[in-house]
């Protein structure tokens, strides 16, 4: 809403930039528009301002453009063009302390898990938000009246100020506020870094900032398959992941709502990086692909991928505290598995051994360099991932480590660690086992005691196991199989659909 009075006041930056007050300029950003548009917003830094133990002017943003203007809007009504920006991070100290009380939940090993819990809080009524201030949690306000069974703890957080971001440069030093805008017409640079032409800065959940790209959706992908997949990849390969990558986005696109941007750039979501000069397979599978989705009943599927399955694929309940979909199917990783001698499920550990120890059959992926893997660790090793992740707060002895359940695949569900002179072991279920345990490449292994102080690990695969095998996919398409013939084969009962034309 504008003011009924509009004022200017002009600076110049080398005969070139200017700057215009013009009261309030309503900045807005609707997550669901976005989608509807075809942009997704990812948060491309977080923490801005505060969080990564910087100092404040490490953290400085400077943005740069050789061809045009850029154009910065703040909500606080202020217009600037130049093309050269920076902007900084100033603590200005409140009047008054800011006291924030709140019921939080967590850590949770994914957000997978944490929606998991969301959604069971919700048919209660309580509706907690989902959030990642380091890792995932729940929070509450503190007014809520929650019986003891729920385990939140009461945090409580006092703020002498505020982190705000001014522009500065050496005519100005003029704060922001609210949504901030700079975008131009081609593409920009920041901290000499060549990104797109479109961002925001806005203000987070945690008293902090977000800079947030805004891109379409294959302008996205182009940033994700090279990181997620690799160039070299063969083309029907490299067409599988695009139609997952786009579906895996838009299926889990409210990741970060309470903080405005859709996903982030790192292993949390997809793993994003600015590539304004994709290679050519890269390009060409994203527009023989464009809008393609995998669906199932007509709606996007929760398409997980990863890197190796170790021969055998997993079951969403096994790798997160979530429900099966009817679209993951625990099955043998190969084209034909008839007459292989396996018989699913495991049911005991001699099974499991003699499966990762089975080096007759051909697996689909079996060259990539985690199909089977060994670790050997003291127990000195694991005592420090247990003290650095809080669950032990000094070093004790390990009498034992043992696997109390398993899935359909035969991953590890529940991990107990005896302790000694503990009644009770310490149970680590499903994800928080590599959470916790992250030397471990996956949770398919077994496990045996060389000594009292040595254990050995050994294993398949690299990631959950869930949905389509990178390395199999390769294979398959080496093996000459269409890219929809590789996402039938790892995604049950599924078909492929424009995006555009799925019912709302």
């Amino acid at each position: 809403m504008l003011f009924v009075f509009i004022y200017f006041v002009l600076f110049f930056e080398n005969a070139l930039g200017e700057t215009i007050f013009l009261g309030d300029s309503s900045l807005q950003i609707n997550l669901v528009d976005e989608l509807k548009k075809g942009n997704f917003l990812i948060g491309l830094k977080q923490y801005l301002g505060g969080k990564n133990k910087k100092r404040l002017s490490h953290q400085n943003l400077l943005f740069e453009s050789d061809e045009t203007f850029l154009d910065v809007t703040s909500a606080n009504g202020i217009l600037h063009k130049s093309k050269k920006v920076k902007i900084v991070w100033n603590k200005i100290p409140l009047e008054n302390p800011l006291i924030i009380e709140r019921q939080v939940l967590g850590p949770f090993a994914s957000f997978e898990s944490a929606k998991k819990k969301a959604n069971l809080l919700n048919l209660e009524g309580l509706n907690p938000l989902i959030v990642y201030p380091d890792n995932w949690e729940l929070w509450l306000p503190k007014e809520v009246r929650l019986a003891k069974k729920y385990k939140f703890k009461l945090q409580k957080i006092k703020y002498e100020s505020e982190v705000t971001p001014f522009l500065s440069n050496e005519f100005t030093h003029q704060k922001l506020e609210g949504v901030i805008s700079i975008s131009s017409a081609k593409n920009i640079r920041i901290n000499n870094v060549l990104y797109g032409n479109n961002f925001y800065l806005v203000k987070d959940s945690y008293g902090t900032w977000s800079l947030i790209q805004k891109l379409t959706f294959d302008k996205y992908l182009e940033g994700v398959l090279p990181h997620e997949i690799g160039a070299n990849s063969p083309m029907e390969a490299l067409k599988a992941q695009a139609v997952i990558a786009r579906t895996w986005a838009f299926y889990n696109s409210d990741r970060f709502k309470n903080d405005r941007y859709h996903l982030c750039i790192t292993t949390q979501c997809q793993v994003y990086k600015p590539s304004l000069n994709p290679n050519k397979n890269i390009k060409n599978a994203i527009k023989k692909t464009s809008g393609l989705i995998l669906t199932f009943n007509n709606k996007p599927i929760n398409a997980f991928y990863h890197a190796s399955n170790g021969g055998i694929m997993g079951l969403s309940s096994e790798s997160w505290q979530m429900s099966d979909y009817p679209y993951f199917q625990s099955k043998l990783d190969l084209i034909n598995s008839d007459n292989t001698g396996i018989i699913l499920p495991f049911r005991n550990e001699f099974q499991i051994e003699n499966f990762i120890e089975n080096k007759k059959i051909n697996f689909l992926g079996d060259n990539h360099y985690l199909f089977r893997w060994e670790k050997k660790l003291s127990s000195a090793i694991i005592n420090d991932l247990l003290i650095k992740n809080k669950i032990l707060n000094q070093e004790k002895k390990i009498i034992d480590i043992k696997v109390f359940d398993r899935g359909m695949s035969g991953r590890v569900t529940k991990l107990a660690i005896s302790i000694q002179n503990t009644s009770k072991p310490i149970v680590l279920i499903k994800d928080d086992i590599r959470r916790y345990l992250n030397f471990l490449p996956s949770n398919l292994f077994i496990i045996d005691k060389l000594n009292d102080n040595l254990w050995i690990f050994n294993g398949g695969g690299f990631g959950h196991g869930v949905g389509l095998s990178q390395s199999g996919a390769i294979e398959m398409a080496n093996l000459g199989f269409n890219y929809d013939e590789i996402l039938s084969h790892y995604y049950s009962k599924t078909k492929i659909k424009n995006i555009k034309d799925l019912s709302e």
